[in-house]
């Protein structure tokens, strides 16, 4: 999916640059409302994540602007402001989603998804393998060998992430702050269990079990066999 990232916060844009693209979307990033906006009226992009308190023009006259000109181009608010009058305001200028920072990853890729089937062409991820096993995000469907897997929808998100992830290492507590909301030593036995569930499932499903466990330091994507 081609998207437009208008962000001044380096700190908040870098990381989500590198996000996106791991999520195999093209990205432009700019800093700039004004150039934000001139660009997306010159351009051909599916999508704006859009900050509204922007150097030049604030992220709300930009969704504005698009809609008077008739662009239908996707607006995503990424925001500080998070009282209710906000959020009507943001949705009412034109905007299509509205997401308050701070925000996990995970939920702006379901964002992202929930966009994409909205859209009239939507963007067709293509499906995740792992040898004879196939997650397909956009029908939220595993299949192995052409069978379908029954997994809940946090199994299939650990899952998904593990396999956007191939080879990296990951710990109860990255897993826990990017897929979960809640913290401390009861969110790591969650992610545990979780994990375990999915990793039972699997077994006995299709014999397989694609989760390494390195003892003392996380989990990570194993190489598919052969």
């Amino acid at each position: 999916m081609r998207i437009l990232l208008a962000e001044d916060d380096s700190r908040l844009a870098e990381p989500l640059v590198d996000f996106l693209h791991q999520e195999k979307h093209a990205v432009t990033w700019l800093s700039n409302g004004q150039t934000a906006l001139d660009t997306l009226l010159g351009g051909s992009f599916e999508l704006a994540l859009l900050d509204w308190m922007l150097p030049g023009c604030d992220g709300l006259t930009i969704v504005q602007s698009l809609r008077k000109h008739h662009n239908h181009t996707l607006v995503l608010m990424l925001t500080a402001r998070d009282t209710l009058e906000d959020v009507v305001a943001g949705l009412q200028g034109g905007a299509d989603d509205y997401l308050v920072k701070p925000f996990r990853m995970a939920e702006l890729a379901v964002r992202i998804r929930s966009l994409e089937r909205r859209a009239v062409r939507p963007y067709q991820p293509v499906p995740l393998h792992w040898g004879d096993l196939e997650l397909d995000p956009m029908a939220g469907l595993l299949r192995y060998r052409g069978c379908p897997i029954a997994l809940t929808n946090k199994e299939m998100q650990l899952l998904e992430w593990f396999l956007r992830h191939p080879g990296q290492l990951f710990g109860r507590a990255r897993l826990l702050d990017q897929l979960w909301s809640m913290d401390g030593d009861s969110g790591e036995l969650t992610v545990k269990t979780h994990l375990n569930n999915l990793r039972r499932k699997l077994r006995e499903a299709a014999g397989i079990d694609p989760i390494e466990t390195l003892h003392g330091q996380g989990y990570r994507l194993q190489a598919p066999p052969n």
